[in-house]
């Protein structure tokens, strides 16, 4: 009688060992927190379309954890961008991978010259490669499905920063675009647009004229509203910036007859009217400035002499002339060719 009961104490006693090891692994799986990297806050993980379940554990830094979860959960690895915290625990972190919780990143939409320069631009944030994003942006028959051409296509883009997920697809960003787009282009800016008799397209056409030729917002109302006069008296805008696009080179400090003989539709100084489209994405201050004009009677400027990025405007040619003079001794005397 006395073993019996000296068996089941030391049965009991064993069970609740058992129990006791297992219930503190179990603790362990729930409560353990994923290992922190020296030096670091938040970190992050980045799932793309190559990553396996294996590669995902690597990436998690879970270890023999993760197998656990396995046995318990299914994986498959979802893309995205996924913030670990200090603290973080590692139950949470598989959860949040195997059911795609991802953190957003801010994508920056700068005002860059050519679609291809964009493209590489938004890539550096984004999963998809800058090759896709060009080949969609320069390809007509897609620009078409969304109302525009190859050459307006860059009126679609409105420079902020938007919050959107790294592994955004060339169609959803595109669509995200549009809502911003719609949502810049209120009833009271379309309202100014039809006053000059201008589409949006158009507005960010002659916008992008205004950002070329001058970094101070504070002039490009002025600026905005010279080009404004030329098209109402149908006047060559005979922008030196439409020329460089034409050329090709916008590191041109002189632009010269050569260049102004140019056979492009983009060449203000050989066709009428606005270019065909964009010659960057203009700024919302371009966009401001033509929404919002200065009203005067200027139809001609020029850079000033002082190199300080502004302008002499003028009403008439032989005024015009006395500036030009004065620029062009200003560009000789530096050496400027």
């Amino acid at each position: 009688m006395e073993r019996t009961t000296k068996r089941t104490i030391w049965f009991v006693a064993g069970t609740i060992v058992v129990l006791a090891a297992c219930a503190g692994f179990v603790l362990t799986l729930l409560t353990a927190k994923v290992p922190a990297r020296d030096g670091e806050g938040d970190w992050f993980i980045y799932i793309d379309r190559d990553d396996t379940p294996d590669s995902v554990k690597v990436k998690s830094g879970l270890g023999w954890r993760w197998d656990i979860y396995n046995k318990v959960f299914s994986f498959r690895p979802r893309t995205g961008r996924y913030r670990v915290q200090p603290g973080t625990k590692c139950l949470e972190l598989y959860r949040e991978l195997r059911n795609g919780i991802q953190e957003p990143v801010k994508l920056v939409v700068p005002t860059s010259r050519t679609m291809e320069r964009l493209a590489a631009n938004l890539s550096e944030s984004l999963m998809v490669d800058s090759a896709e994003i060009a080949t969609a942006l320069t390809d007509s028959a897609y620009c078409d499905t969304h109302g525009y051409t190859t050459a307006t296509i860059p009126a679609l883009f409105i420079p902020n920063t938007y919050e959107v997920y790294w592994d955004i697809s060339v169609d959803k960003l595109v669509e995200r675009m549009e809502r911003e787009n719609s949502r810049f282009w209120t009833a009271e800016r379309k309202a100014k647009a039809d006053a000059v008799g201008l589409t949006h397209e158009q507005v960010a056409t002659l916008a992008s004229i205004v950002d070329e030729e001058t970094a101070n917002n504070a002039e490009k109302p002025m600026i905005a509203g010279l080009y404004l006069n030329r098209l109402r008296l149908g006047i060559p805008l005979q922008a030196d910036p439409t020329v460089k696009f034409a050329v090709g080179d916008f590191s041109l400090r002189r632009i010269l007859n050569v260049h102004l003989k140019t056979e492009s539709p983009y060449n203000t100084y050989q066709i009428a009217g606005l270019p065909p489209g964009p010659i960057r994405i203009a700024s919302i201050a371009g966009l401001e400035a033509v929404l919002n004009h200065a009203e005067h009677n200027y139809l001609y400027m020029c850079a000033k002499e002082d190199f300080s990025g502004t302008h002499n405007f003028a009403t008439t040619l032989a005024e015009h002339y006395r500036n030009a003079r004065r620029y062009q001794k200003a560009l000789n005397a530096r050496g400027i060719r």
